[in-house]
């Protein structure tokens, strides 16, 4: 059967103040056209129970046909419900199924759903929906897969002092009575465009909200009444308008509908929900607090409405066939989203972020996945689950390689490529190959690019198998070849890596581009990549990181351009000094090169003004999480002197700002993402200006709470304000976090910075506190106890008061506390002895298999700090011998 039309109701039992359970009831008939002659009619259905009889009418071309419905049956496992027939349905006839259901409403964020907040300091109660991936069959009887697109009456009853919302306007509003005489509206939405059930959405709230139109398309923004009058959403409805028509300008395809409704929720599963016409949001993604200025909070709303809004031709307009492409989707919208936000804050510098942001990150975690971008269907209904799929692999790897992509072909052809691709399948569906075949066309109707193989063959190499290359070089042959990038220390010697790519290489020789080459086999020889004997002969592959793989240079290469770093780093441009660093302490870290080799890279860093290029730096040098471990161990005192002397150009140039003009760093958006980091570290390597810089900031909020400590260093500041200070400031931030109006944020800083302090009977104290009721929501214990045992004088302490306190802390937390505590325990262990001590405890309190598990994640544990402190070793040996140069 295949669904053309559904005529759906939606009735909500639930008015203002009124307490649970909840339940929804509905209709719903739905238009079919009957593919082959069958004695059943199965739909996907889950958690429904019928209300009422089912019907089937039809044959359509006879008036008053119908058809006998024996019996109805539910099977939850397949979440199905099967219509057992009289007669038979006849291929290519139409049919109506009509069927009543009810359901309950939970307060789960899945399906349709209740859930509470505060407005204007009343509680109050909403209504919303979350269809993605398989939900709609929760809410109604439904063909509840992407490829059965079909057009949508929609009806909801409801409360009158509520509003309701669905993807198309309102066309009609009225009034009806139920059993009991109370009064319902009923609201009544004009009929969709043709769309798959995981996009049908509802709200029912009593929110209020701003309105402005571009092109002809209403844009509204719901949200809290109060929010509303304070203008939170303003920033997002300005520029709402605008990524629309840059959207429909770059594309040249229009949005079909009139209006679009964006709506902020208090309590939100997902950051966001592309519904046509009716987007939901996480209240917290949409909304720029006035004198939030500093949190790069702008950037993020861009980048968020962008992300959304582009669903409305990739996803929703043309959706893939299946979930298994489900990349299309949002590996697409990935890319969009960061081309659209640097449109709309021209500020941003667009290579840069989606470096550090997107194609970093996905890189450390590809190695170690094993599925592709594109898997086949059988093996995803096999073995992953739906939801595992809306993972970085789908998103930023999606990303990464489109950018490849648009980068090998040009952004024009690329962009002419998805306007036939999407014109060609509006309001349908399709696969990876569709695209491809559309890429094909533009390729082969011009002769500017040309490929060395069919843009399938290329690209499947890229979507069809798992992880990515690693290019070698050896710059006295010219010879480049490739392997899949792995991890050699714990490589069995039964593993084979023998994938192969189609790798497009863009490089330069002394600062200037060359024309781009292809690697389309294992290796090959480039005669023009040989170098000659001056040391002022260097070579630079993958340059602004435009493909993605890794690149490991001979030992020749890489001491000419680390010496290039030293004499002028700028001569190597800054995205490409960010890869450089970044691939080769990925290399150390899988057993490709020796760490030294890394090291030398770092030697150039007092001429590094870039904070995306120091956080790579130092997120490599001092990992989160391994503070506490680091400064009892003999590298520390040579870390410290070796990275201060090159951190100080950069640490004075952004403390010059936070000490007379901190508003000037409103548009480095990497000074909001990454000066914390920096200011840490200086902190935690002890540079005095940095301790007194957060004793400064904190003193001035002590003498003054109206005074606020810049957002983008409040948690450095907060903590070592506690750590250098004494008693009476730790007082301060106990008493500022019991203020009544501290926002969570701000809750969760001195939550933290609470536990920085260096006296043991302070971190006793706070421990205590944590366990009385009344001065903490329960959940915030086992977060002060997670911060505490990180600490380097913390771990012990909180592991004492967690075996002390047990009883008490098991009724409330269970074992994921004890399983928290213990991983971080772990970090400090070094011998079998230790993890004896642990043992006696849980053993006594844990089942056996959960000792187990325990077990071997400390034995893993300790395997990993006994190979870091070797690691650290050669560190330590390394820089003792450098440490002055």
């Amino acid at each position: 059967l295949l669904p053309l039309h559904y005529d759906l109701e939606l009735w909500p039992r639930v008015q203002p103040g009124q307490a649970g359970p909840f339940a929804f009831t509905g209709q719903v008939n739905i238009t079919v056209r009957c593919l082959q002659d069958t004695d059943a009619a199965v739909l996907h259905s889950a958690g429904l129970r019928s209300r009422g009889a089912a019907a089937v009418r039809g044959p359509l071309s006879e008036p008053g046909a119908a058809v006998e419905v024996t019996g109805l049956r539910q099977e939850e496992a397949d979440e199905v419900a099967v219509l057992e027939l009289r007669g038979r349905l006849r291929a290519g006839r139409l049919y109506v199924l009509q069927l009543g259901f009810q359901g309950r409403l939970r307060e789960d964020l899945d399906g349709l759903f209740l859930t509470r907040y505060t407005d204007r300091g009343q509680s109050s109660m909403l209504i919303a929906s979350q269809m993605e991936p398989t939900y709609a069959r929760r809410v109604y009887p439904c063909f509840d897969e992407p490829a059965m697109k079909a057009t949508f009456n929609i009806r909801i009853i409801h409360d009158p002092s509520y509003v309701a919302l669905s993807n198309m306007p309102a066309i009609d509003i009225s009034e009806m009575k139920d059993e009991n005489g109370s009064l319902w509206t009923v609201t009544t939405f004009n009929t969709s465009l043709k769309m798959s059930t995981y996009l049908t959405a509802f709200v029912i709230c009593d929110f209020d909200y701003v309105t402005r139109t571009e092109r002809g398309n209403e844009i509204r923004i719901w949200a809290r009444k109060e929010a509303i009058k304070n203008g939170y959403v303003d920033y997002a409805l300005n520029i709402t308008g605008q990524i629309f028509s840059f959207l429909e300008d770059t594309l040249h395809v229009s949005y079909p509908l009139p209006k679009t409704d964006l709506v902020a929720l208090p309590d939100f599963g997902a950051g966001g929900m592309e519904n046509w016409g009716l987007m939901i949001f996480q209240e917290a993604s949409l909304m720029n607090l006035p004198g939030d200025e500093f949190t790069g909070r702008k950037a993020m709303i861009a980048l968020i409405v962008y992300f959304f809004l582009q669903f409305k031709w990739f996803g929703n307009l043309v959706t893939m066939n299946w979930w298994n492409d489900l990349w299309l989707n949002e590996g697409l919208a990935s890319y969009f989203e960061y081309l659209g936000a640097t449109f709309v804050e021209p500020k941003l510098s667009l290579d840069k972020i989606f470096y550090a942001h997107v194609v970093q990150p996905v890189l450390k975690e590809d190695s170690e996945i094993a599925r592709s971008l594109s898997e086949s269907e059988d093996k995803i209904k096999g073995s992953f689950s739906l939801m595992s799929l809306f993972d970085n692999i789908t998103y930023s790897k999606g990303a990464s390689i489109t950018w490849m992509l648009s980068g090998f072909l040009t952004e024009k052809l690329f962009m002419r490529a998805l306007t036939s691709y999407l014109k060609e399948f509006s309001f349908s569906n399709a696969n990876q190959d569709d695209l491809w075949t559309h890429i094909q066309m533009v390729v082969d109707s011009q002769n500017e690019v040309q490929l060395p193989a069919p843009v399938k063959q290329i690209m499947d190499s890229w979507t069809c198998q798992n992880g990515f290359p690693v290019l070698t070089l050896n710059l006295t042959t010219g010879t480049v070849r490739q392997e899949q990038f792995f991890n050699k220390n714990n490589r069995k010697s039964t593993d084979s890596y023998n994938n192969t790519w189609i790798i497009p290489i863009s490089w330069m020789r002394n600062g200037s581009a060359q024309p781009l080459t292809w690697l389309d086999k294992s290796s090959k020889l480039f005669p023009e990549m040989q170098v000659s004997e001056s040391e002022y002969d260097w070579i630079l592959l993958n340059v602004n990181l435009s493909g993605y793989y890794r690149v490991n240079y001979d030992q020749l290469n890489l001491k000419r351009l680390a010496r290039l770093l030293e004499n002028d780093p700028k001569a190597i441009p800054a995205v490409s000094r960010f890869q450089l660093i970044d691939d080769v302490f990925a290399l150390a870290d899988f057993g490709y090169v020796p760490i030294e080799t890394a090291l030398e890279l770092t030697k150039y860093l007092a001429r590094e003004d870039e904070l995306f290029i120091w956080n790579v730096v130092l997120l490599n040098l001092i990992p989160d999480n391994s503070e506490s471990t680091l400064k009892n161990h003999e590298v520390y005192p040579l870390l410290k002197k070796y990275l201060l002397k090159r951190m100080l150009p950069i640490y004075h140039y952004y403390a010059g700002f936070i000490r007379q003009n901190v508003d000037a760093l409103e548009d480095d958006y990497f000074a909001q993402v990454y000066l914390e980091k920096l200011l840490a570290t200086a902190c935690w390597l002890g540079l005095q200006d940095c301790l007194d810089l957060s004793s400064e900031l904190y003193a001035k909020w002590r003498d003054n709470p109206e005074y606020k400590i810049p957002f983008l260093i409040r948690r450095t500041v907060c903590c070592y304000g506690v750590a250098v200070g004494s008693e009476k400031e730790w007082n301060f931030a106990w008493e500022m976090y019991n203020h009544t109006d501290s926002i969570e944020e701000d809750e969760d800083i001195l939550l933290y910075a609470m536990s920085c302090t260096k006296e043991s009977w302070l971190l006793y104290r706070y421990l205590q506190y944590g366990l009385s009721d009344t001065l903490f929501s329960s959940n915030c214990t086992s977060v002060i106890i997670s911060h505490v045992v990180t600490k380097d004088i913390g771990h012990r302490i909180a592991w004492e008061f967690l075996t002390e306190n047990w009883p008490l802390l098991s009724q409330g937390y269970g074992h994921e506390l004890l399983h928290d505590v213990l991983k971080a325990m772990g970090r400090f262990i070094k011998t079998d002895v230790q993890i004896q001590e642990l043992q006696v405890f849980y053993n006594a309190t844990l089942e056996e298999d959960e000792r187990e598990a325990i077990t071997m994640l400390l034995e893993s544990a300790k395997l990993e700090n006994i190979e870091r402190r070797r690691l650290l070793i050669k560190v330590a040996n390394w820089l003792e011998k450098n440490i002055d140069d």
